[in-house]
């Protein structure tokens, strides 16, 4: 069979290539690369080793003419500076690649689904199997559009609103009471928050498990120790400032993840105050940055990399026509205790 092409002068690697390579039939190479159909593992191995040293792209656009698997996943994503949705998303590529799967990433800088970029969204639903959304800014009208949709989707830490959709995450609301019952073991009374954005439901869930471990202390929340940010360390560094300045500033403060917990040390240092003697920070996802802190950042560590691979499980399940798991699978989160927690100052444990 006489070789084409392509514009670069290469030789264009066709299904029979690898067929002849791996010593399979073609129906062989074509079932391996859909992941359709019964092929033995080592078999399915020999095939993909073969097409990764041939160079072999499967034609996506005449697979989805033939209504066939591309194997590729939609990842998006509204942040790609986030070190959060960047150990997620590179949790997520290990998972699919022994899936035999490639992932696509589609970062969005506005809502997801907002209507200037939907033809770039429409695109990337047609080339792939199934969509993961990581941390996703949705609509109410764009989470109703996903849930009466065939395709399969999952979302990744996202519990802002109820859905019908698979969604897996940590355990917000339990990882928020374990920070608050942290300090209050510690002898602190007054708690400062620093909530994060509210498009994901994560930050309400942590002040939801913060206040009520005050309630359970018998301790009434206080509006003035609750201050907005927006997850970044600069909004934690302006959160924990207007904190630390009041007539009778928190000795503590519980951020809603350690990007503001790090600014919050910072701006407890710009104003002369000691961590942890004057004042107790704790943060939430223990990302690299919190164990190389000066002091180490007391915090609430996610398993990203389990709740990534649970997500890509539920995506390829669904994607297969098995029954998923369940509708909503959280991990449990771990309060790692270090260095920026400690007792609180004596004019409050008095």
């Amino acid at each position: 069979m006489p070789e084409t092409k392509n514009s670069g002068g290469a030789a264009h690697v066709t299904s029979h290539d690898v067929a002849r390579k791996a010593g399979v039939s073609v129906m062989t190479v074509s079932r391996a690369m859909s992941g359709e159909g019964y092929v033995a593992e080592k078999t399915r191995e020999k095939v993909l080793a073969a097409a990764r040293e041939l160079g072999y792209t499967p034609n996506l656009s005449a697979r989805m003419m033939k209504g066939s698997r591309t194997n590729v996943i939609g990842v998006l994503v509204n942040d790609l500076l986030s070190t959060v949705i960047n150990e997620i998303v590179g949790a997520v590529s290990v998972s699919l690649r022994k899936c035999g799967m490639d992932l696509i990433i589609y970062n969005s800088i506005d809502e997801i689904g907002a209507s200037g970029r939907s033809g770039v969204q429409q695109m990337i639903r047609n080339h792939c199997d199934g969509l993961l959304f990581v941390l996703p800014r949705l609509s109410d009208g764009y989470i109703e559009f996903l849930e009466a949709s065939s395709q399969p989707t999952v979302l990744v830490n996202y519990c802002r609103t109820d859905t019908t959709l698979p969604v897996v995450s940590g355990a917000n609301y339990a990882g928020g009471v374990a920070a608050a019952e942290h300090l209050l073991a510690l002898g602190h009374r007054r708690i400062g928050f620093i909530a994060g954005s509210q498009h994901t439901g994560q930050s309400q869930e942590r002040e939801r498990g913060y206040k009520a471990a005050l309630r359970k202390a018998g301790i009434r929340s206080d509006r003035t120790l609750v201050a907005q940010g927006d997850f970044g360390q600069g909004s934690g560094f302006e959160a924990a400032g207007k904190l630390l300045r009041l007539p009778d500033p928190p000795t503590a403060i519980f951020a809603a993840n350690d990007d503001m917990a790090i600014g919050a040390i910072n701006a407890a240092h710009s104003l002369g105050l000691a961590v942890p003697d004057d004042v107790s920070v704790v943060g939430f996802d223990d990302i690299p940055a919190a164990s190389l802190l000066h002091p180490r950042l007391t915090t609430l560590r996610q398993p990203l990399a389990d709740i990534s691979a649970a997500a890509v499980a539920e995506l390829v399940r669904r994607i297969n026509h098995a029954e998923g798991q369940q509708h909503r699978i959280e991990f449990p989160c771990e309060l790692v205790v270090r260095e920026s927690t400690a007792a609180a100052p004596l004019r409050e444990a008095a």
